[in-house]
């Protein structure tokens, strides 16, 4: 298995922990919610050790489709639908906050350039409408377009980045401000006060766990409140193909964008490859990479298929992320349902927000009833 977003990317090479180290607050997980939540606390003066059981964004934050888009998994209107309108619409607001702040921890790394949403067929299509039709009425932006890939909506606040090279810049910048981070360093047991782990221990009156697709084994009280599941990806070679801008397709099972090299990397086909995706196995399948290439052959694209990966995320039942404190002075973050770059990102910052004044309006908007 190779990740397209590791081509051209040097990680920070950090240290397992070994013996005592204290901060006022350990971060446990670095990939982005994590490391954004690192970087919202130096800002706010705290001192920070950051942990993660592997490398810089060596799970889903470094493995996942490299799409930015406002509001949780659920389209804006059946966010409304299913919540309330005044808590989709706070929801959203918050996301799209969070994206401006998203672009400017590392602009080298984002392209605010749009996302197709683009209609498989007549249904989706009116479905499509009543999308752009609930965002507008909220004062949203969102258009139709049409082009030789189809027609959609285009919601313009949205866009696409390389994870790795964020989750890289971010690391960097903490370390150069003093941030601790330790890689291959698991956390075995958390308790109020005081991670431990194989050869050491953080103490730290301040606890986040920011992690998604192990959030299950990491916290265990969520277990039974959270689902992992198997997302695929593909990257081509570069092609003359150039595709107009990135894309969900389908609902959102479907999604690809292309990279400046002229490089496709695309992804999907969950419901398509059946039950068995809904594991926290990494290993991808022969049947996820005839699928996505029978996407690409539907859009002109032969060229050959230089990566194949995959990633765990977690999944809630309602559809919203897990935001809560499990125990004393320790907050778990995760469950978004696929679409956590920016969600964990405001998570990860609101909590830290949590921490320093005892409130945080986004941690509140998206626990509240």
């Amino acid at each position: 298995m190779s990740i397209i977003w590791d081509v051209d990317v040097e990680r920070p090479v950090l240290p397992p922990l070994r013996g005592t180290v204290a901060a006022d607050l350990c971060v446990i997980g670095l990939g982005g919610s994590g490391l954004t939540a690192v970087r919202e606390a130096q800002a706010r003066g705290m001192s920070v050790v950051g942990i993660d059981a592997d490398r810089i964004a060596a799970g889903a934050a470094g493995r996942n489709g490299g799409f930015l888009l406002a509001g949780i998994a659920a389209f804006h209107h059946d966010a409304i639908d299913a919540h309330g309108h005044d808590k989709a619409l706070a929801l959203y607001q918050h996301t799209v906050e969070e994206m401006d702040k998203f672009e400017a921890a590392a602009p080298q790394a984002v392209r605010r350039e749009g996302v197709l949403r683009k209609a498989h067929d007549d249904a989706e299509w009116e479905d499509c409408l009543v999308h752009r039709d609930a965002l507008r009425a909220d004062g949203f932006d969102a258009d139709v377009h049409e082009s030789w890939q189809g027609r959609g909506i285009l919601i313009p606040t949205d866009g696409t980045f390389h994870p790795a090279m964020r989750a890289c810049l971010l690391a960097n910048a903490a370390i150069a401000d003093g941030a601790r981070l330790y890689a291959d360093t698991p956390a075995i047991e958390i308790e109020p006060g005081v991670v431990h782990t194989p050869e050491g221990e953080v103490r730290a009156a301040n606890i986040l766990v920011a992690v998604d697709g192990n959030l299950h084994r990491a916290v265990p009280s969520l277990a039974e409140r959270v689902r992992p599941v198997r997302l695929q990806m593909v990257a081509t070679a570069p092609t003359d193909v150039r595709l107009t801008h990135a894309v969900y397709a389908r609902d959102g099972w479907d999604y690809w964008q292309q990279l400046e090299d002229g490089r496709v990397a695309i992804g999907g086909g969950r419901d398509v490859l059946g039950d068995g995706e809904w594991t926290d196995a990494t290993e991808p399948t022969d049947a996820a990479r005839a699928y996505l290439i029978s996407l690409l052959a539907e859009m002109g694209i032969d060229a050959p298929i230089e990566h194949h990966w995959a990633a765990t995320v977690s999944y809630t039942d309602n559809g919203l992320p897990i935001v809560e404190e499990v125990q004393p002075g320790v907050w778990a973050i995760g469950g978004y349902c696929g679409t956590g770059n920016i969600v964990g990102a405001a998570l990860g910052r609101g909590v830290v927000e949590q921490f320093a004044t005892g409130q945080s309006r986004v941690v509140s908007d998206f626990t509240a009833d």
